[in-house]
């Protein structure tokens, strides 16, 4: 039973082991062959536009996290878009109804955002 429990799983366990001994080996080249003193513009302001090795605790302004929300709401519009498009020959007038009132729905939201200011960068 041991045997050709082995024998059928070996390749698996094979995979697995060259797996792991090519990721470490890739980590140790890149730590020994990587460069030791990073670029001035590495070390630059990147988007958020804090210097990038100050204190974690400092005060952080919460228009970065509205324009990561506003994102994902219009990323997951445009993913719900995708398969609508694709069966909208199956669904019929139901599913376009159902579509253009869940649109409606985002506008309306994307609009108040607008209005309230969320969008504008100061």
């Amino acid at each position: 039973m041991s045997n050709v429990f082995l024998e059928e799983y070996f390749t698996i366990v094979l995979f697995l082991f060259i797996a792991l001994v090519l990721s470490c080996g890739f980590i140790i080249l890149n730590y020994f062959f990587s460069p030791k003193s990073p670029d001035p513009e590495k070390l630059s302001p990147y988007e958020c536009g804090f210097e990038p090795f100050n204190d974690s605790r400092m005060e952080f302004d919460v228009r970065f996290y509205l324009v990561a929300i506003l994102f994902i709401i219009f990323d997951l519009e445009i993913a719900f878009l995708f398969p609508w498009a694709i069966s909208l020959g199956k669904i019929g007038i139901f599913g376009f109804t159902s579509m253009m009132i869940f649109l409606s729905i985002l506008t309306i939201g994307f609009i108040y955002e607008w209005k309230k200011g969320a969008l504008d960068w100061e």
